[in-house]
């Protein structure tokens, strides 16, 4: 009988992935050029999730239809299913960064620990050093620069940072005073592998926020609302 019951869940379970490479051919035909990163059957139905780079879209299993940017919500507690799977798909591996290639910044003990990508003439980013990071206390930063390309001068200018003697006083500099440190900023730098880190993170936008949780938070949060998730277990 034990046997039977194996063999039956087994055919399940083949079944359940048969379905989900079909529906990945599917959609692969259709869109060549989107990544997929994860196809998961829903408790709803026909309903399947399809995680990409930096969405989740819904479909069935025969690609009849295609839902963009909607939302499944619980009725009952008006939780946003949607939003707390894609955090859970996103999350980061936090102790797995390499943080010998960002600029470290060490405030009182340093106990708690975030880190951002950030780019040099993002005026978003500066606003978040100015009012938010500034003001934090015990707590290691860890910035990473990451240009976009909208910023033609930015990659120049994370190279002289970063080639400074001193690379958290010439980020301070800059990110507060636009005071940027005088060097040629050709030395060897890691901003190509934090680019390509980026890009394997789903990072499209600067400041991105990562906590030591995994959690990304984009956008430059206010003071109060980083000191709220720098306090939660």
């Amino acid at each position: 009988m034990r046997i039977i019951l194996l063999v039956i869940l087994f055919a399940f379970t083949l079944v359940g992935h048969t379905n989900e490479d079909q529906l990945r051919e599917k959609i692969k035909k259709n869109y060549p050029d989107l990544i997929i990163k994860s196809i998961y059957k829903t408790e709803f139905n026909d309903l399947y999730e399809v995680f990409t780079q930096d969405q989740i879209i819904y479909t069935d299993v025969n690609f009849s239809f295609l839902i963009v940017e909607g939302r499944v919500v619980d009725p009952k507690s008006k939780i946003d299913l949607t939003g707390k799977r894609l955090e859970e798909l996103t999350r980061v591996n936090f102790s797995a960064l390499p943080f010998e290639k960002a600029i470290k910044s060490v405030k009182g003990t340093g106990e708690r620990k975030i880190a951002i990508f950030s780019d040099v003439d993002c005026p978003f980013c500066k606003k978040l050093e100015k009012e938010t990071l500034s003001k934090l206390d015990d707590v290691t930063i860890y910035t990473f620069l990451f240009p976009l390309e909208m910023h033609p001068e930015a990659e120049k200018r994370s190279k002289r940072i970063w080639c400074a003697s001193d690379k958290e006083k010439a980020w301070n500099d800059y990110m507060l005073n636009n005071k940027m440190v005088k060097n040629n900023g050709d030395c060897k730098t890691p901003i190509e592998d934090i680019l390509l880190l980026g890009r394997n993170l789903s990072i499209t936008s600067t400041p991105t926020i990562i906590l030591s949780s995994g959690k990304k938070i984009p956008g430059a949060i206010p003071l109060k609302e980083m000191r709220e998730y720098l306090a939660a277990p």
